[in-house]
């Protein structure tokens, strides 16, 4: 075997690695929603509460990002997945033994811990996949099939959890244990996967030995693309927060709380269509196409939304996962307002941006690249801001007009793809 078929061999076992790990921050992500609703069963405690785990892992984000993109910058991609994945191990075995213990306190410690995990791997992940591409378009696509897999898993956890707890009034964090140890085993896995492939490491000699006057915040598209983020997981978590609540509200649509719930969740499922479509078409359609017409599709959707009349008489049948008398889930339709039905079909649009946006954002940036993407992470709390201001709006004025936010992030991100992207400082020195 040659030395170039070797390393072929080793990029493509890096690249599943990889998209192990892409899912796995989905998977430990998303496990935090459902358990709010179990921990709130078994201490007794508020709504507000129970979502404290949620909060747990998104903080860790704005604490870890900066630090998490220095650290790869120093040690390099191997380390630092190694390193993640150790934390995320022991991060979801504190969180079982918080099971064992009957502690509250110790689940949210777990919680913690584990969003610091699920930080480190987001900013080796992204850049890792877009470097075993290649860059450009092909690093795109990688990036999109590794978001699949992420939307897959994502859509995986709450089913399984709701099929482990089975009666709500006795739900205990033991319950949820093989979802765990799930997650431990491929942690494990990833982590005996990681010491025994060679991890390619373009950029790490010269950050080690060089000091640069520069940073990725040197680069105006970087910048911009940064921004972008923030703007981008607003968006994306805004969409389907307030559709719920809209859906849900007594004194409005007042739509089952069951069915509501997985019309919303309809939404994700659309992403995962978006990402493996995404996926396809990511190696012949640029990363700028992509974005545009995404941003495009998604303004005209959302803005239809907005003004669509909600009446039951403009009411349509939307194809959703509805769970029946029994328990069992199965694909059947519930009627909803037109607007729901936009909304839901943003989740196409709002699928291919994230990679997108990387993509377009660290391109040309060398050696700065690693630590871009800490910064990229720490922005990520744009999913807790937005949305917070889009439900303000929403008391004060109305569920529909609170979209404003939603249609100004997307002309922002159209904004970011057509001139922000591009990079006008080619003069830096990046190698």
């Amino acid at each position: 075997m040659t030395q170039q078929q070797q390393q072929q061999k080793g990029n493509v076992v890096a690249i599943i690695m990889m998209i192990l790990l892409f899912g796995m921050i989905s998977f430990v992500t998303n496990l935090a929603a459902p358990m709010g609703t179990v921990l709130k069963t078994q201490f007794n405690i508020e709504n507000f509460l129970g979502t404290l785990g949620v909060f747990a892992n998104f903080i860790a984000y704005a604490v870890m990002g900066i630090p998490g993109g220095i650290l790869l910058q120093r040690y390099g991609y191997k380390k630092t997945a190694l390193i993640a994945v150790a934390v995320g191990f022991t991060g979801v075995g504190i969180q079982c033994l918080s099971g064992v213990a009957g502690s509250f306190v110790i689940y949210l410690l777990g919680a913690f811990i584990a969003g610091f995990s699920m930080c480190l791997l987001n900013i080796v992940v992204n850049p890792m996949l877009n470097t075993l591409g290649g860059a450009g378009n092909k690093g795109n696509q990688l990036i999109q099939i590794g978001g699949s897999f992420n939307s897959l898993c994502g859509t995986a956890v709450p089913m399984l959890v709701g099929i482990l707890v089975g009666d709500i009034a006795k739900a205990n964090i033991t319950n949820v244990y093989p979802v765990m140890f799930i997650a431990l085993a491929v942690f494990a896995l990833v982590f005996v996967g990681l010491i025994l492939t060679r991890i390619p490491e373009p950029h790490l000699t010269a950050v080690a030995k060089e000091k640069s006057a520069y940073s990725p915040l040197s680069f105006r598209h970087f910048v911009l693309g940064a921004v972008g983020i923030f703007v981008y997981v607003g968006v994306e978590v805004g969409i389907p927060d307030v559709l719920n609540k809209f859906l849900v509200d007594p004194n409005g649509i007042k739509i089952a709380a069951t069915t509501a719930g997985f019309v919303a969740g309809t939404y994700w499922f659309m992403m995962l269509i978006g990402r493996l479509v995404g996926a396809v078409i990511g190696a012949k359609v640029s990363s700028k196409v992509m974005l545009s017409v995404a941003s495009i599709i998604g303004l005209a959707l959302v803005g239809l939304a907005i003004f669509s009349p909600t009446d039951t008489a403009h009411w349509v049948k939307l194809p959703v996962l509805m769970r029946d008398e029994i328990g069992a889930l199965s694909i059947g339709f519930a009627s909803v307002p037109i607007s729901a039905m936009y909304l839901v079909l943003a989740g196409l649009c709002t699928s291919v941006m994230w990679g997108g946006i990387f993509n377009l954002a660290v391109e040309g940036l060398g050696k700065y690249t690693a630590k871009a993407s800490g910064f990229f992470m720490v922005l990520v709390c744009g999913g807790g801001i937005l949305p917070l201001l889009q439900n303000k709006i929403a008391d004060l004025s109305t569920y529909m007009d609170s979209y404003w936010v939603v249609i100004a992030g997307l002309l922002y991100l159209l904004f970011y793809a057509l001139v922000g992207s591009k990079n006008v400082n080619k003069n830096i020195p990046v190698e």
